[in-house]
Parts: structure tokens; C-alpha cells; sequence
């Protein structure tokens, strides 16, 4: 929500002189025809030529600006966005050919506009042949990067991130510091990486370090990539329940293993000295029986804490990894195709285990019942019990006895390496197998105690491919410690941004309620790694607010307040500059009194820059600037803070030729520009 600009453009500015001067022209006249008409008295066609006579001056002021305005001036500034269009996006539609006194120059525009757009037409068609094997490869490598379950990044020289995948992306989830040309250090800031990154060998040899990352342990292997500008490969794996079981139940393991054998000293030697008293009484013979007895409690405590220390390991195995039970089924029936399928009934829900085991030992079960039952369908089900997860498979017909459970426990699965026994899979787990009859007397299950584990909630959708997992074109920005201000603009890193608010009365008590932001990233818009958050305000939104972004008290109830958000925000920029449609109104939304966060970054702002380039023409705003580069608001869009920023975003792509052919190239001189259009009413918003 931006304020209301005061003042009128230049144009309606000239309009007004021109009306005023043609206005005091035809009054004077008038004045001075109704003197000479009083002192001399003309009579009959003297009069007329008086009084035409001193009308002519205001008359000719008037008719003459109306001509020039419409055969020349409109025409001039329909030619000046046309050209605008043209120069920022050479397929831009044809909405103003020429016309007035500038018709002539429509042959000539056309065969230039043609002739351009043949030369673009040869020059892509050049390239897309060039291109097509390497568009070939780098598909082929998104949808490895995408479909790879080791996190990846990719590091230039400089330490910015060039390259991630999926993996990285679900690791550091809700981490602002992971995203292209952004430091490594700010997503992984310990002095043990760093180290470890600047003495890395170039042969490519890999180096291992421990890296913390919030609660985390990350296990980092990093290569340098040979024949590169400095390129290093980081693969990333959470090690945080091996470095738990290591210094946890391990340990605890380890430690009880001394008073095992202290317990088995003393029950060996008192058993010694117990049968050399042979039949004999006494003092002696109860001290020992004392002492065999309280060992054997000792042993048997430490036993049963033993067990529990193996069952926790056993929880923590690298190889139980939280499963959804409906992944389970459909991977069961696919692993078994054409065959009888297990059908999922009940609840689904999240369990621990070893998804391939699993899958091996089901599937002997299955082919099992079908031998002993020949079950016409099975279902699966999930069960949850106090510490566990119960899962079931079931048939209609007579559980299995413990006879026929036995042997099964006994069969080889010949699938898994090392062809372990159904009841070594089992003990994997901590696991036993049953079989009971249901309530109904009509079907019968088999019934898999396995770890339960904290999560909840059904597995997130598969996200579409997007486009922003790499650029390379980053390692050819100049170094991130570079002068900013010397910097070309298409290497800056740009943050657009967008604020809504309660009201445009920010020093009146207004505020925040909703932040949205986008990156752009070597002059690339990336679409997906934005920033959009609602606030609290702390108070109610106005209806007639509410009427323009739509926001309502109930969508902001239970966000977080301005400075918790103003931190994240902050955290999300980075090193980036900032950039907003009229960028005072938002800067003052997001500095009130006492905020605590100061956003100090080089500002630059679309309405100055667009007011700078095209002063003569009228509309500045938003709609008309979107209007005349054919940008659009999908549908839904606009006035929402990240809707209005990425079309900003898109407005400063469309800006950025348009500056570089006027000689504007680095920030320094696009701030200067920009300056230049600010108005004594820009500076009191500010």
C-alpha cells in the first residue's frame, strides 16, 4: 500500500500555463477592446475587426498550443513509449503507430522494428541449435538434482552459492541464508567450515568436517572442483542421531560393560568359595549366600538395562528412518505387481523402520499366507498403542499358529544382503510378530509392533520442478567485498519489496501487517525464494483498508508481532539492495520508532527511476508503468505486499535496458538518476 503522490506531473503543469496565458490573453483582450470600443465608438464592420482584433492574440495562443499538442506533443509522447517498450522488451505490442505531424515516420519505424526483430529471430535461432544438446544436459541435470537425496551445494570462489537441490532445499528449510549468490556463511557460519574450505587441496581430494547448524550435527564432505575457477562441491548428511547414539546409548553401553564383569567376578568367585564349604554351616556359608544374592539382583538390573540400551540403538539405527505407512502399501503393491494387493483401511500414520527390510519381509509373509490361506484380499492397517506403532495385514479367514510363525521367523530373505532371517529383521526393529483373530470371527491378522516416532501430519506433495536451482552466471559477478557503489547494476543482488498496511497515515499510527519480498539474482527474477509474511498489528484493520489488500483482522490473528518479523525480514536481504515502487512510504512503514532493525542498504526506487527517464510523460504509478511494459498481476495479486513486489521485480528487468542505454550501468549512477526526479514532496515522505 503506497501513499497518495502530491503535485501534478509536468505535462498537466505546461497544460495549466498554457490555459492560464491563452485565459489572461483572451482577458486582456477583451479588456482592452471594451476601452478602445468605449473611447472610440466603432460602428458596423470597425467594430468587428476591434474586437476581432484584440481577441486574435488569446485566440492564436490557444488554437496554436491545441495544434502543436495534437500534431505534435501526443504524438511525440506515444513515440517515446513505444520506443520505451521496444527498448526494454523488443516484442512489446504495437499500441501507438505514429500519427500527426510524425506520420511519415511510420514506414520507417516499422522496417527498424522488423528489421530488429528478424535480426533476434536469426540470432535465437542460431542459438537454440547451438544449445539444444546442452538444454539436453542441464534437464537431465535438474532432474538429478532434484531427485537426489544427498543435500548438494555448489560454492565459487567467493563462497557464494552457484548451485543447490531439492535435498538442500527440505534441509535448511525456512533457513534465509540458503538462495543463490548468497554466502556460504551466512548459512553455515562455523570457523571450522571455513578452515577447512581455504586449505582444501585442488586435485579434488575430499575433506570431512563437523559442522553445527542450529540443533543440528551436519557431516560436510567438500571437494574442490578440478579445472575450475575455484569451485567447491559441498555434500552435506545429517549426522545428529549417530553423534546422539555415540555419545548416548553407546556410551552408556560401553560404561556398563565394566560392571557386568564385576558382577560376574564376584558371583564366580563366591560360587568358588560357596562349593568349597561343601555341606558345612555357618557364618561363612550365609555371608556367601548374602553375596550371591545381591550380585545376582546387581546383574540382573544391569541385564535389564542392557536390553533397554540395545532396544534405544535400536531406535536410533541409521537405517530406521520415518516411513508414512501409505507409502508403504503402494510400495508393497508395486514391488509386487499382478499379484494380490494390499489395500490400506484406517488411519494412516508415521512409523520407524528400514522401508527395503520391510518391504522383503512383507512380501515372504504374503506369499506365505497365499501357500497356507490363499486369501482373496488383504488389507493393511496402522494401529497406534502407547509407545508403538502396530502394523497389521489382514485376511478373512484362521490366524496363523505359532507353529506356522515359527517357521516363518526361520525363513531366509534371500532379497536383503547376508539373506538375514525374518527374526533378525524383527530384532532390527526391536520387533515381534502375533497373529489373532478379530472381534467379527471372519478375519484373522498378523500384527508388526514397530518404533513410533514424533511426527505427524501426511508427507508434503511433491513440489513442481522450478527453474532457480542453479546459475553459474554468478561466478562471473565481481567479488561480493567489491565497492557497491562501482558495482555494474546487472551483478547487483536486489531485494523487491512491498508493504501492506492499516492505512496510509503512517506517523499517525498505521503499521505494518503484511511484508512480502523477491530476489533477483544476476538480473534474474527467482521466483520461488521470496519472503511473505503477515504481522499483528496490534489493533483493528480499518474496513476501508481492508477493501484495497483484502487483509482482515481474523488472517493477521495469531502472527507475529513487527519486531520479531522485521529481524527475519532483515536476515532475508542479506547483502542484497533494497528496491520498492515509491519507497519512502514503505521504508517508513518498516523504520517506526523504536523498531530495532535498521535497513541501512543502498534504496533504489522504480518511481524515480521511471519519473528520471520519462519526465514528460504522465503516470508513475504502479498500474500505469505496468500498463506501458506490458507487465501483468496474475489474477488475485495485486495489492498484496508479495504480488506488487514481484511485479516491481519485473518493472526494474524492464527498467535496466532503458538505464544502460542512456549510459546508467552501475548503482552509483543509478542513485544519482533517481535523485534527480526527487521532489520536495518524495523528501518530506521520507
Amino acid at each position: 500500500m503506497a501513499r497518495r503522490l502530491s503535485g501534478l506531473p509536468r505535462r498537466q503543469r505546461l497544460i495549466g500555463l498554457w490555459l492560464l496565458l491563452s485565459g489572461i490573453s483572451v482577458f486582456g483582450g477583451a479588456t482592452f477592446a471594451l476601452w478602445l470600443d468605449t473611447l472610440f465608438q466603432p460602428q458596423g464592420l470597425a467594430r468587428l475587426v476591434l474586437w476581432l482584433g484584440c481577441f486574435s492574440g488569446g485566440g492564436t495562443i490557444f488554437l496554436v498550443g491545441l495544434l502543436l499538442e495534437r500534431q505534435l506533443f501526443t504524438p511525440l509522447r506515444h513515440l517515446q513509449v513505444q520506443l520505451a517498450r521496444l527498448v526494454a522488451n523488443p516484442d512489446a505490442r504495437e499500441d501507438y503507430p505514429p500519427e500527426g505531424w510524425l506520420r511519415a515516420l511510420g514506414p520507417d519505424l516499422v522496417r527498424v522494428r522488423d528489421a530488429w526483430r528478424a535480426d533476434r529471430g536469426r540470432l535465437a535461432t542460431a542459438h537454440a541449435e547451438g544449445a539444444r544438446s546442452a538444454a539436453r544436459i542441464r534437464q537431465e541435470l535438474e532432474t538429478l538434482l532434484q531427485v537426489l537425496d544427498t543435500p548438494l551445494l555448489l560454492c565459487d570462489q567467493h563462497r557464494r552459492v552457484l548451485l543447490f537441490n531439492q535435498a538442500a532445499e527440505t534441509l535448511f528449510e525456512n533457513h534465509h541464508g540458503l538462495g543463490l549468490g548468497k554466502r556460504l556463511e551466512s548459512l553455515l557460519p562455523a570457523t571450522s567450515l571455513q578452515d577447512a574450505l581455504g586449505q582444501l587441496p585442488r586435485d579434488g581430494s575430499p575433506r570431512e568436517v563437523l559442522v553445527p547448524c542450529d540443533e543440528r550435527w551436519l557431516r560436510a564432505v567438500l571437494r574442490r572442483v578440478p579445472g575450475s575457477h575455484g569451485e567447491t562441491l559441498l555434500t552435506l548428511s545429517d549426522t545428529t542421531a549417530a553423534w546422539t547414539s555415540e555419545m548416548g546409548a553407546r556410551a552408556e553401553l560401553l560404561d556398563s560393560l565394566p560392571r557386568l564383569r564385576r558382577h560376574s567376578a564376584s558371583l564366580t568367585s563366591a560360587a568358588d568359595a560357596l562349593s568349597s564349604l561343601g555341606n558345612a554351616s555357618g557364618e561363612m556359608r550365609q555371608r556367601l549366600e548374602r553375596v550371591i544374592d545381591e550380585e545376582s539382583q546387581s546383574l540382573g538390573q544391569d541385564i535389564e538395562q542392557l536390553a533397554a540400551l540395545v532396544e534405544q540403538m535400536q531406535h536410533e539405527g541409521e537405517r530406521l528412518v520415518p516411513l508414512w505407512s501409505n507409502d508403504l502399501w503402494q510400495a508393497l503393491n508395486e514391488r509386487r505387481a499382478g499379484q494380490v494387493t494390499v489395500v490400506p483401511v484406517g488411519m494412516p500414520a508415521w512409523f520407524k523402520g528400514d522401508a527395503t527390510a520391510l518391504l522383503v519381509l512383507l512380501g515372504s509373509l504374503i506369499e506365505d499366507l497365499q501357500q497356507q490361506r490363499n486369501p482373496q484380499g488383504l488389507e493393511g492397517e496402522v494401529c497406534l498403542g502407547n509407545k508403538r506403532v502396530y502394523l497389521d495385514l489382514i485376511w478373512r479367514g484362521a490366524p496363523l499358529s505359532e507353529r506356522q510363525l515359527t517357521e516363518w521367523q526361520q525363513q531366509r530373505l534371500d532379497d536383503l544382503p547376508l539373506s538375514p532371517r525374518v527374526a533378525d529383521v524383527l530384532r532390527q526393529h526391536a520387533s515381534d510378530a502375533w497373529s489373532l483373530a478379530d472381534d467379527d470371527g471372519v478375519h484373522a491378522r498378523l500384527r508388526l509392533p514397530l518404533p513410533a516416532t514424533e511426527r505427524v501430519g501426511a508427507p508434503r506433495p511433491a513440489t513442481e520442478p522450478r527453474p532457480e536451482f542453479h546459475d553459474f552466471g554468478i561466478a562471473e559477478l565481481p567479488p561480493p567485498d567489491a565497492e557497491l557503489a562501482a558495482r555494474p547494476l546487472r551483478a547487483l543482488e536486489v531485494v523487491a519489496f512491498d508493504t501492506e498496511t492499516t492505512g496510509l497515515e503512517l506517523r499517525r499510527g498505521d503499521t505494518v501487517i503484511s511484508i512480502g519480498a523477491c530476489r533477483v539474482v544476476n538480473a534474474r527474477l527467482l521466483a520461488s525464494e521470496v519472503f511473505d509474511m503477515r504481522v499483528d498489528p496490534g489493533k483493528p484493520i480499518p474496513p476501508a483498508s481492508t477493501a484495497i489488500h483484502g487483509i482482515t483482522d481474523a488472517d493477521v490473528a495469531g502472527a507475529p508481532p513487527l519486531p520479531v518479523v522485521l529481524p527475519r525480514f532483515r536476515d532475508y536481504v542479506g547483502d542484497a539492495v533494497i528496491l520498492a515502487h515509491n519507497a519512502a512510504f514503505d521504508l517508513l512503514a518498516l523504520q517506526p520508532p523504536g523498531a530495532g532493525v535498521t535497513l541501512d542498504m543502498p534504496v533504489l526506487d522504480t518511481l524515480l527511476i521511471s519519473r528520471a527517464l520519462d519526465a514528460s510523460l504522465d503516470g508513475h504509478d504502479l498500474d500505469s508503468l505496468a500498463e506501458r511494459y506490458g507487465l501483468s498481476f496474475p489474477p488475485g495479486t495485486r495489492h498484496t505486499a508479495l504480488g506488487d513486489a514481484r511485479v516491481t521485480a519485473e518493472l526494474w528487468l524492464a527498467l535496466l535496458p532503458r538505464l544502460e542505454a542512456r549510459g546508467i550501468e552501475t548503482l552509483e549512477q543509478a542513485l544519482a538518476l533517481q535523485n534527480s526526479a526527487l521532489t520536495k514532496e518524495d523528501a518530506c515522505a521520507s
